[in-house]
């Protein structure tokens, strides 16, 4: 079911209808894609085991790797979470609502499956107007990981949500693109320092100022394709948010137009030679403004990916990308690595998820 809501204009009966469509839905233990400002998410009734397993399988998500919770309220941790600290508080003060999800002590109501029988719950209350407002019709918390097959691009609009959903999912809710294109951060503030687990639209600068000192999670070992433990964190696998195509990450730290056209053309030629053993590879590109296009791949398979100065449009339009240079045909897709500052962290990180495969010399492949 495709229901389609203006998030301008919540107040318009279709909007009502729509909405009210969607929380039964919920309510009944069935499974709604909605828009956040971060990415679709896959809801279901976080209190119902039955409802959450049934993410797992729509997605072919194993059951190791945790997922979360959205509020539309502080009011509604009451019953989710059994305590609060007082970091916590002053996160969800200045971030909330927003993409921060925040590890806290669950209680005994929240199915081992949100967790992955671990102590801790992921919860975030999402900024997006009709997300909030689903939340709140719904009455419910709302277990929502990406909307998208395990593993596979996370999904920024409804069609690609249908594109890999559709028929294993009871709705989804189309308020349009999301506005800021990657996953919330995931921060544990009872550390210390606080932990990121996953960095996002909230950067560590950000965290820092607000409520002291934090990290970034660095596994002691090296992270598997099938960990032989629950993950500590939604977001730390191996390999999510990847393309069919195999990815290429060219180091660019310092962004000069004419450096990166040269290692973009000295790979997309380094492709086009072993061709003659690989016939059918085919080359995209991921290319920042400002950067010509390398010889030999043509326009089709080259995404304009935004301005390099201006990381928030790279992050919005990211996992489109990718997604229209699969659709284009493309075997291996060439994509520069913003440097890791702000919410560049949180592009990088996707990034070397996305094509956790093996090391070259001079790029991350």
């Amino acid at each position: 079911m495709h229901l389609s809501v203006d998030a301008k204009h919540l107040e318009t009966e279709e909007a009502s209808a729509a909405l009210d469509r969607a929380a039964a839905i919920l309510r009944a233990g069935g499974l709604v894609a909605l828009p956040t400002e971060t990415v679709y998410g896959l809801g279901a009734n976080a209190f119902d085991r039955d409802a959450v397993v049934r993410i797992f399988a729509a997605k072919s998500r194993p059951s190791w790797d945790p997922i979360i919770v959205h509020v539309a309220s502080p009011a509604m941790l009451d019953g989710l979470v059994a305590q609060v600290p007082a970091a916590a508080r002053r996160l969800m003060e200045h971030f909330w609502p927003g993409p921060l999800t925040l590890l806290l002590p669950r209680t005994a109501a929240v199915p081992d499956a949100v967790t992955a029988g671990r102590p801790l719950v992921g919860v975030r209350m999402p900024s997006h107007p009709v997300a909030i407002e689903l939340i709140r019709r719904a009455g419910v918390p709302v277990a929502a990981p990406s909307a998208n097959r395990f593993g596979h691009i996370s999904p920024t609009t409804a069609a690609h949500v249908l594109h890999d959903l559709d028929g294993r999912i009871d709705a989804v809710l189309d308020a349009g693109p999301s506005p800021h294109g990657v996953e919330s951060t995931v921060l544990d503030p009872a550390t210390t320092p606080m932990t990121i687990y996953r960095p996002g639209a909230v950067t560590m600068e950000q965290i820092r100022a607000v409520a002291g000192s934090v990290e970034i999670f660095r596994s002691s070992e090296p992270l598997r394709e099938t960990p032989a433990e629950a993950l500590p964190s939604p977001g730390v696998g191996i390999r999510h948010y990847a393309p069919r195509a195999r990815l290429v990450l060219v180091d660019a730290p310092i962004f000069d137009a004419l450096n990166l056209e040269s290692l973009l053309t000295e790979l997309s030629a380094r492709l086009q030679a072993a061709a003659t053993s690989e016939p059918d590879e085919r080359a995209g590109v991921m290319l920042p403004a400002g950067a010509a296009a390398p010889q030999g791949i043509p326009k089709e398979r080259i995404f304009p990916w935004g301005r390099w100065n201006v990381p928030e449009e790279l992050a919005q339009r990211l996992y489109g990308g990718l997604r229209a240079l699969d659709a284009a045909g493309c075997t291996v897709i060439l994509c520069p690595l913003p440097p890791p500052h702000g919410i560049g962290e949180a592009i990088c990180d996707r990034l070397k998820k996305a094509g956790a495969r093996e090391q070259r010399p001079g790029t991350r492949d």
